[in-house]
């Protein structure tokens, strides 16, 4: 299967099952993508002098074999 950044695709297994998003990163190499709000993690940031430090929400990458390619519905006349 071919999947490219900002396709629509929907998550077949997972803490994510059954949620659909757009395709913000891949990485070939290992297989993975990164979908837009979703398998979200926790990251700790330590502050500097120009970013305050905290807690943040992030997407993490996921396999590209727990991802479906969403169908695009074609408009037909009759």
């Amino acid at each position: 299967m071919f999947l490219k950044k900002g396709e629509k695709v929907k998550v077949i297994a997972g803490k994510d099952k059954g949620k659909d998003g757009e395709i913000i990163q891949i990485d070939r190499s290992r297989d993975l993508a990164k979908v837009k709000a979703l398998n979200m993690v926790k990251k700790h940031k330590k502050a500097t002098k120009e970013n305050k430090g905290g807690i943040i929400s992030k997407e993490a990458f996921m396999h590209l074999s727990n991802l479906k390619k969403m169908e695009e519905k074609k408009k037909t006349k009759k």
